[in-house]
């Protein structure tokens, strides 16, 4: 985060624009789909006005940002995203008229770079990976420069800032739970940590015997194992995010990328719910979790992050997976 926080710079008019555009915000719909065992609801993220979960971390932190003075109409926002935050963050700062450099790396879908290129007048994207074999500190490194050498900006910093949790504690959270008044098990994809964060605080404040099951990719270093390469943006990290500290997870599951591919697809054929990777994954680790379960059926929840759309080239091509995966991940789609 800047720190350039100063009340004396608060800018009232752009306060008042950031917190009509949080107003705005629509209600996403939580959905019951059948599934043998458990009484399973997905919270469809994807309906958010870019499309994905990552809207209520985005405008909690720009408007807590331009509360403190962070954000002016002379500010410029830069941050590292592998996508849908930064397509988040873009929206947002084009409708308040505050500049935004997205930083990206060849993982980002063509689909969310075209939508970035045409709304920011300047993208960065590196090319070099890092020492893990992934992009995130290059990303991190680049962000390093621009906020040096830019005279006015602000770093949201996603894996760090608790404004982005609070988002999914006071939003997202809070709607799960008054729609569903009971969850006994809640799946969550980390990534940066705050929406785990977010949803497991509150779940647990208000159902302590919930389980939350944070739900991993191979290759990510969340939870102790060394980085490796990853090709599906949105779920997993090349570090361990401080966010991660205060969530309270019960249980962590981590599946390959080719899991995440067939949970996708299997949501599709199985529901018709075309979701992006990170919700693919979380399916199939609730598929696996359950299978064969008998007894009561509890209620389990999980969210549909994001839409399958910036990932028709990639984990909906066979072509894509075959090549860059294995072609067993698409057995059964």
């Amino acid at each position: 985060m800047s720190a350039h926080a100063d009340p004396g710079r608060i800018d009232r008019q752009l306060l008042d624009r950031v917190d009509a555009l949080l107003g705005d915000l629509p209600r996403t719909r939580v959905v019951r789909l059948p599934h043998p065992g458990i009484r399973l609801y997905a919270k469809m993220e994807s309906e958010n006005r870019t499309g994905s979960a990552k809207d209520r971390a985005a405008i909690w932190i720009l408007r807590e940002a331009v509360r403190r003075g962070e954000i002016t109409r002379s500010t410029t926002v830069v941050e590292s995203s592998s996508g849908n935050f930064a397509l988040a963050l873009a929206s947002f700062l084009h409708e308040l008229d505050v500049p935004f450099v997205p930083v990206l790396d060849p993982n980002v879908n063509a689909a969310t770079e075209r939508t970035l290129r045409r709304l920011c007048a300047r993208v960065e994207k590196v090319t070099e990976p890092d020492g893990t074999g992934g992009y995130l500190m290059s990303r991190l490194a680049r962000v390093a420069e621009l906020r040096a050498r830019l005279p006015d900006v602000y770093w949201p910093n996603q894996y760090t800032n608790p404004d982005g949790a609070r988002g999914h504690y006071d939003l997202t959270a809070r709607e799960l739970l008054d729609d569903l008044g009971r969850i006994d098990y809640l799946f969550v994809g980390v990534g940066t940590g705050a929406t785990i964060n977010g949803l497991s605080r509150r779940l647990g404040e208000e159902h302590p015997d919930a389980a939350v099951v944070a739900v991993d990719v191979e290759g990510s270093a969340i939870f102790g194992a060394p980085p490796a390469r990853r090709r599906i943006p949105g779920i997993g990290s090349s570090i361990r995010p401080p966010l991660i500290d205060d969530a309270w997870i019960r249980k962590v599951v981590v599946l390959s990328e080719r899991d995440e591919v067939a949970g996708c697809r299997a949501l599709l054929r199985d529901h018709g719910i075309y979701a992006g990777g990170s919700t693919g994954c979380v399916y199939a680790a609730i598929t696996r979790h359950f299978d064969g379960h008998t007894g009561p059926e509890p209620v389990v929840a999980f969210l549909c992050a994001d839409s399958g759309t910036p990932y028709a080239d990639t984990v909906y091509a066979d072509d894509w997976v075959a090549h860059h995966l294995t072609p067993v991940a698409t057995e059964g789609a």
